[in-house]
């Protein structure tokens, strides 16, 4: 591995940790970021595979509650209903994204459609920041499986590089009665076996075209996502409480445009 590849694998590294848990794409940014500075994996598989940094950032961080989760689940049936809505909320990106997945990478990972969306998705979320939306859930746990399932529609868009999981599934639930907060937390909860599902799929799709250099590249872009997702999970839900998704929105809009600015000067 020669220094400059392993510069570009930590840089990406850190955007993936401080982007795949704010509604602003990180599979977006990571496409952005590696068109511009040269880095190319195979199939995109580095993009992917370093998601599990965050996975792991935020299970850490979520730890004591997924054990009392899972302690209560053989005596509580609200434990038991509020697993089985996280599993119906999954279903169908896990559905979608086995059938379609290498068709979506093959034409939809691309610069252009990452630009367009970011831009959009800021659009949407500063419509959304500035709508009074009627609250009617405050608790994740209090989500029905309905809703759940839902939400597990709204977070298929994401699939879309630019459009973010995160936004997506907070979207989906804000307009379903969520508060900002219960939103963002569900998408956390979310997160958690749908970016497990897309790293064993894509591992299991092309760990044969890794080379040894790559595996190396990928360990560096885990640990440094681990790191910067901590960061990330720890302060998240506090913030979008106190301040909204006003933030999040303008950087996928200026990112968006400088990106677009970027493929057309540059190509």
């Amino acid at each position: 591995m020669d220094p400059l590849s392993i510069g570009k694998a930590v840089l990406l590294g850190l955007v993936e940790g401080a982007t795949e848990f704010i509604p602003v794409s990180s599979t977006g940014h990571q496409l952005l970021v590696g068109h511009f500075i040269g880095f190319h994996s195979p199939n995109n598989t580095f993009e992917v595979l370093i998601q599990l940094g965050a996975i792991l950032a935020i299970l850490s961080v979520y730890f004591g509650r997924l054990l009392d989760l899972a302690k209560a689940i053989p005596t509580n049936p609200n434990a038991r209903r509020f697993v089985l809505g996280i599993l119906v909320a999954f279903l169908p990106a896990a559905i979608i994204g086995g059938i379609f997945s290498k068709m979506i990478k093959a034409y939809l990972f691309n610069p252009w459609i990452v630009c367009a969306s970011l831009i959009a998705g800021g659009l949407v979320l500063l419509v959304l920041d500035d709508t009074d939306l009627e609250v009617r859930k405050r608790d994740v746990h209090d989500f029905s499986l309905p809703m759940d399932f839902k939400i597990g529609i709204f977070q298929c868009l994401a699939m879309i590089p630019g459009v973010s999981r995160s936004g997506a599934t907070i979207v989906g639930a804000m307009l379903m009665g969520a508060d900002k907060r219960s939103a963002t937390e569900f998408s956390f909860y979310l997160a958690m076996p749908t970016m497990a599902g897309a790293f064993a799929k894509d591992l299991f799709d092309n760990y044969k075209y890794l080379t040894a250099d790559d595996a190396g590249l990928i360990v560096i872009g885990f640990i440094v996502s681990f790191i910067s997702a901590l960061f990330v999970v720890r302060k998240l839900l506090d913030y979008v409480s106190a301040h909204g998704f006003r933030l999040f929105a303008w950087w996928r809009i200026i990112v968006g445009a400088l990106g677009l600015a970027g493929l057309i000067i540059l190509g």
